[in-house]
């Protein structure tokens, strides 16, 4: 039988890289698929540590060698918090697989950025251009992207976690069935991509489904989301229906909520070894 997926996000600019194996198309999607474990941490549980710089946190991942020079060709405020940066790749060997992420070097910043890339390896190919999403905050290279980074700054990429050791249809009988969604902002404006999710929401009946869930604003405020739009926490109630010998779960997340929904899973039931994490934050 072919499994389920439910993950479950904090923030969705990581879920949302996945989509063009399955459906490229699309720049954009909740789908992750089985190459994704060998770069995910396997564990329930997941306990917070000294913040260590990218470099450092992803030492062990292989990268590729090419190192592109790029040029910030749009930039998108995609919530108060998020810019959506849009990028034009010099080197035409730079390539990237649906799921990657890139470390990110700044003329004149000592500190070494690591970003997920969010749209998909198809804008690439076809617009030579690629685009990540940064949520602001104090680290030196995701303040430079907001304060300073302008149309025609200069950056350059290398692409880290090459998911070249899988292919699906090799005899591993892997097929992704369908993608359920929980994600949780503390209000509308937060909840990024949330029109490329309903659009693949009507494009893909049946196969992707998604649970906006909303924290600190009234479910009444926001009739565009409805009737997918649900006040409250992501709870055990929410995720237990989901519990199945096939279903796997990925959780985005700052440690604080992948620790509080490993912890959940476990008391109902979801063995440790089908629940899955990103090493990042």
């Amino acid at each position: 039988m072919a499994p389920a997926t439910v993950c479950v996000g904090f923030t969705v600019s990581q879920l949302l890289r996945s989509a063009s194996r399955l459906f490229p198309t699309h720049p954009a999607l909740v789908v992750f698929r089985h190459s994704a474990f060998y770069y995910c941490t396997v564990n329930g549980t997941v306990k917070s540590k000294r913040k260590m710089d990218h470099l450092e946190r992803t030492a062990n991942n292989f990268r590729q060698e090419v190192i592109s020079q790029a040029k910030v060709c749009g930039i998108t405020n995609e919530s108060e918090t998020v810019k959506r940066l849009r990028l034009s790749i010099v080197n035409k060997d730079f390539t990237f697989k649906a799921g990657q992420w890139v470390d990110f070097f700044i003329p004149g910043v000592s500190v070494v950025g690591g970003f997920s890339i969010c749209s998909s390896p198809g804008s690439l190919e076809r617009e030579g251009v690629l685009e990540l999403a940064v949520k602001h905050t104090v680290h030196p290279p995701a303040h430079w992207i907001h304060t300073e980074c302008t149309l025609g700054s200069e950056v350059a990429l290398r692409v880290g976690a090459d998911l070249h050791g899988y292919q699906e249809g090799k005899g591993n009988g892997y097929k992704m069935e369908t993608v359920k969604l929980y994600y949780s902002a503390k209000n509308t404006s937060e909840l990024l991509f949330k029109k490329n999710i309903l659009g693949l929401m009507d494009a893909f009946p049946g196969k992707i489904a998604c649970r906006f869930h909303i924290t600190r604003q009234s479910s009444h405020d926001c009739t565009e989301l409805q009737p997918h739009l649900t006040e409250g926490r992501i709870s055990e109630k929410d995720l237990e229906e989901h519990v199945s010998e096939d279903t796997l779960w990925y959780i985005c997340g700052p440690p604080p909520m992948i620790e509080s929904i490993s912890k959940l899973l476990s008391s109902i039931g979801v063995p440790r070894n089908c629940v899955f994490f990103e090493k990042w934050w």
